[in-house]
């Protein structure tokens, strides 16, 4: 499994992009998470939206979700298919009617599954959504009363889709799951009120910081350096491999 993080950017940060992961296996791309840098960041790596196997989306914010309208029209009327749309099943419609609809509606095509074959996945139970690579939605906190999720990947590894410091969920993963590796959103500054900030992050066990690495962080990352104890920081464009024995990082970044 190969990994590359289109952006590793909170949602306000300017010199990071969005935080949005392309895994790739046997050459089928899933893109996890589509926000309003996803198009831009695809294009400047060489892709296009039809490279795309299929998409996966944690929840219904715009740094996660923005790009789609693009990518929903290119795919609909320049590549003329429908690419698959994972996505938890209580955000089917939401996604539809309070971010989609307004851009995407038009006469015939007055649904999500007009532009996608919506694939929807339900908290909980495992789903094979690309050949070997198996995704469990985990329900985090992070806006309340807004569903949102996290995904555990082929059981090793710990994917945040955006969550508020939750120390007994990680420790659970580790001890109870055998989670290996754990990419965690990481707010620089306290206090961490929708997301884990830094400071919270740091009060961890030292057996579960040497699993964290981190993203979704500001524009000040560059300060932070050093500053982070066991953990360490994602960068974008960067291609790792991931599987459950082994954690390593490519020797560049693609041009």
């Amino acid at each position: 499994m190969k990994l590359q993080m289109l952006g590793t950017g909170s949602a306000f940060a300017k010199a990071f992009n969005n935080n949005n992961a392309l895994f790739t296996v046997d050459g089928l791309n899933l893109l996890v998470d589509c926000g309003i840098t996803g198009p831009k960041a695809l294009h400047e790596l060489g892709y296009s939206f039809n490279d795309l196997y299929a998409i996966l989306i944690t929840h219904i914010h715009a740094d996660h979700m923005g790009g789609l309208e693009e990518l929903a029209f290119q795919m609909k009327f320049v590549y003329g298919r429908k690419p698959i749309l994972y996505i938890a099943d209580a955000l089917v419609e939401p996604l539809w009617e309070y971010s989609l609809k307004g851009g995407l509606q038009q006469e015939p095509t007055d649904s999500l599954e007009h532009y996608f074959e919506v694939r929807p996945l339900t908290p909980g139970v495992v789903q094979e959504v690309l050949p070997g690579l198996r995704v469990e939605l985990i329900a985090t906190k992070h806006i309340p009363n807004k569903a949102n999720y996290s995904l555990l990947i082929n059981d090793f590894f710990f994917y945040s889709g955006d969550t508020v410091f939750d120390p007994e969920l990680l420790e659970s993963l580790v001890r109870e799951r055998g989670v290996q590796l754990i990419f965690h959103d990481c707010q620089l500054h306290p206090p961490g009120v929708v997301h884990a900030c830094l400071s919270q992050l740091l009060t961890l066990p030292t057996h579960i910081q040497e699993r964290v690495y981190l993203m979704h962080y500001g524009d000040d990352q560059p300060d932070f350096i050093g500053r982070t104890g066991p953990m360490k920081f994602v960068e974008q464009q960067r291609i790792y491999e991931v599987n459950e024995l082994t954690f390593t990082v490519q020797s560049g970044m693609i041009e």
